[in-house]
């Protein structure tokens, strides 16, 4: 495709974002869309928010669990970026209005404290580089009518990334194994989803090191202060105005976000 229609399809799904009516799949439309392609159309779609002030803050890694990577066709995560307008305190409350299918993952985010440039990132560079770990509530959206998507699509679309949840305590990832790590997700007071840190690529700091290497080759570093969020621990929870969530992680702590 040429960078005019790249372009043109990112401009596309921004407007679905703010109006809130989403597109029929782009690969239904395209059918030879390929993923480098859905990139070009990422960093376009996200561009019109970075004009309008907004900044890059970190990064979101998805398709981190073998079940996903399944049900759409591919081999390896994806990933997408995260701006400051996403970013909300613990116990924040989040306005349906604002999204169009909304759902919710338990996750751990990483905080760095050093750069950290592929390839060549190993889980001790990780684990070096990181400050802290913290309890995370990514929201994920589609801009894809009925999330009816192909890896193609949710990449094009920012990785399907709406916002994001930190919860209020930290901890040191050199104290704690994070592939063992079990988390609980709540909704309205029940527990609706359980899982561990394996969950994502056999250990969330793999997930951090496929980004750094993959980023890498493309001659782009994860930067000091980034929040990299390391993937879903468990099923996708959709969520609706009144819904209370949070989700508890062994040894890191929790985090809360309710929807009106």
């Amino acid at each position: 495709m040429t960078a005019q229609n790249l372009n043109l399809l990112g401009a596309r799904l921004h407007e679905a974002l703010i109006e809130r009516r989403p597109l029929a799949p782009l690969t239904e439309q395209y059918p030879h869309l390929t993923v480098e392609d859905a990139y070009q159309i990422q960093l376009a779609m996200i561009q019109p928010r970075l004009d309008a002030g907004h900044r890059v803050i970190g990064k979101k890694i998805g398709v981190t669990s073998q079940v996903v990577m399944d049900m759409l066709g591919v081999d390896q995560p994806d990933f997408g970026h995260l701006l400051s307008d996403m970013l909300y305190s613990d116990g924040a409350a989040l306005s349906c209005a604002d999204l169009i299918a909304p759902k919710a993952e338990g996750e751990i985010a990483f905080v760095l404290k050093e750069d950290l440039t592929g390839p060549g990132v190993t889980v001790a560079d990780v684990i070096r580089a990181t400050a802290y770990v913290m309890p995370c509530f990514e929201i994920v959206d589609s801009r894809i009518k009925d999330w009816k998507i192909r890896i193609q699509d949710t990449v094009a679309d920012n990785a399907s990334a709406a916002a994001f949840v930190l919860g209020d305590s930290t901890a040191d990832p050199r104290d704690i194994d994070l592939a063992c790590v079990g988390m609980t997700l709540e909704k309205n007071g029940e527990i609706v989803a359980t899982g561990a840190g394996a969950a994502a690529l056999g250990h969330p700091a793999n997930a951090v090191v496929w980004l750094a290497n993959t980023l890498g080759r493309l001659g782009i570093g994860l930067k000091k202060g980034e929040v990299i969020l390391s993937g879903s621990l468990a099923a996708m929870v959709p969520v609706q105005p009144g819904d209370q969530l949070r989700i508890s992680l062994g040894g890191i702590g929790s985090a809360s976000v309710r929807f009106v």
